[in-house]
């Protein structure tokens, strides 16, 4: 009778809590799913035709490429489901700790590998991976940890500096690399947390402001990063040097239409569109399947950040609350930068679209997190730490999701025999 009067009063809740099966585990995998689908499909429709063109084999190797990673991000997100949150609560120092080790070595000749004047990638071969990506992963999961560590919130903006310290270092080391875009996401997901956690506006946007000053100056010190803003001002100006892939793949959506050309038939994509495969995929699905093509695709993401907020909303304790929203605003706020860059909203900055674009790093960490936000949603919960002020006598969770006594002055009064008698007679 008592969990029936739970999951009366609180549905989602009372369905975490226990473990069952909830709509949003299926509007979330399904989404995905389908997401992963339709980037295989336009990753080879993007990259096919230049592959065959440039004499490298049939063109599906990318194609196979893209599955192979997309398998092994679904063995991580097995992994993920099924991993304690307990124990990623205590592996969260390890983790970030390894990712700045990493970033750092990225940077060493012979270690880092470089890829077009950018140095972001380790590895040898296919086998390589991006250091800033699991760094993003680690960057939430800690924003998660020490903000449950103060579950009865901050009284000064300073409490926050040892997180913007954190934070902003790692966004430097990605930013040399150089990687705005990923620093930028990584920002952009760390502030969403902080509106979901309560903090003041005012505090977060002095915040903000102190990095939007250090994001200025890094853009405005180096000639092709003052280029490239400049083109974003006005790319048609500039459509025959640094402003020619805007310009393109404006072109590319332009030319769709309402329903588009036809899957496969981009002209955009052969010689015209540079890395069609990757950061500006977007631009070829709105070629080939025109407008109708990019609403379908925005309803998918809609019901991706649909299910991980309401999984957020009802999950047990304020970390997984906070880690479930970090996860969902980390896939939206990287999905949204590269749609307002390939628009022309905001300047380019070579972020993959989330489980479409061609990347083998950024697919496995992004369904690392997917196969986190369906463990929350699971009911995964962890041990509460010690705290020094006596928990609210109203709460029956702490803040990590597990159980807590229940220290109402009312069940802590011992009921008499006589009681008892009166209040049968009573019925």
């Amino acid at each position: 009778m008592a969990r029936a009067s739970a999951a009366a009063q609180d549905p989602p809740a009372a369905r975490a809590s226990s473990g069952a099966h909830s709509i949003e585990q299926d509007v979330l995998l399904t989404a995905v799913l389908c997401l992963i689908a339709f980037g295989a499909v336009m990753v080879y429709s993007a990259s096919s035709a230049t592959s065959v063109v440039a004499g490298r084999g049939d063109g599906t190797a990318l194609l196979i490429r893209y599955v192979i990673f997309a398998a092994l991000g679904f063995v991580g997100l097995n992994l993920a489901l099924r991993f304690p949150l307990k124990r990623l609560l205590a592996l969260t120092g390890p983790l970030l700790a390894v990712a700045f080790v990493l970033l750092i070595a990225v940077k060493i000749p012979g270690i880092g590998v470089s890829v077009n004047g950018a140095r972001r990638w380790i590895g040898v071969g296919e086998l390589q991976f991006q250091p800033s990506e699991l760094a993003k992963l680690a960057l939430v999961l800690y924003t998660a940890r020490f903000l449950a560590d103060r579950p009865r919130g901050f009284t000064r903006s300073g409490e926050l500096l040892p997180l913007a310290l954190i934070v902003g270092g790692a966004m430097l080391l990605v930013v040399t690399q150089p990687d705005l875009g990923t620093a930028l996401v990584s920002g952009f997901t760390c502030a969403a947390m902080l509106v979901a956690a309560g903090i003041r506006l005012r505090w977060l946007a002095g915040y903000a402001g102190v990095a939007g000053v250090f994001v200025l100056l890094y853009s405005l010190s180096a000639p092709y990063r003052r280029a490239r803003l400049t083109s974003f001002l006005d790319p048609w100006n500039h459509a025959s040097d640094i402003g020619f892939q805007a310009v393109q793949g404006q072109i590319a959506i332009g030319s769709g239409g309402l329903f588009g050309r036809g899957l496969g038939e981009s002209v955009q994509k052969i010689s015209y569109l540079p890395e069609a495969h990757t950061d500006f995929i977007l631009s070829v699905i709105g070629e080939e399947l025109g407008v109708i093509g990019l609403c379908g695709l925005l309803l998918l993401y809609g019901l991706v950040a649909w299910a991980g907020l309401r999984i957020a909303q009802s999950a047990s304790g304020r970390y997984a609350k906070l880690l479930a929203a970090g996860l969902t605003s980390l896939i939206l706020c990287q999905a949204l930068l590269n749609l307002f860059a390939v628009l022309g909203i905001a300047p380019l900055t070579g972020v993959p679209l989330p489980f479409l674009s061609y990347g083998s790093t950024s697919l496995v960490t992004l369904l690392v997190a997917v196969g986190l936000l369906l463990n929350i949603a699971r009911g995964g919960s962890t041990k509460a730490r010690a705290v020094t002020a006596e928990p609210d006598a109203r709460r029956s969770k702490d803040e990590y999701g597990d159980d807590l006594p229940d220290r109402s002055r009312r069940n802590r009064r011992p009921r008499s025999a006589s009681a008892r008698g009166r209040r049968r007679a009573a019925h």
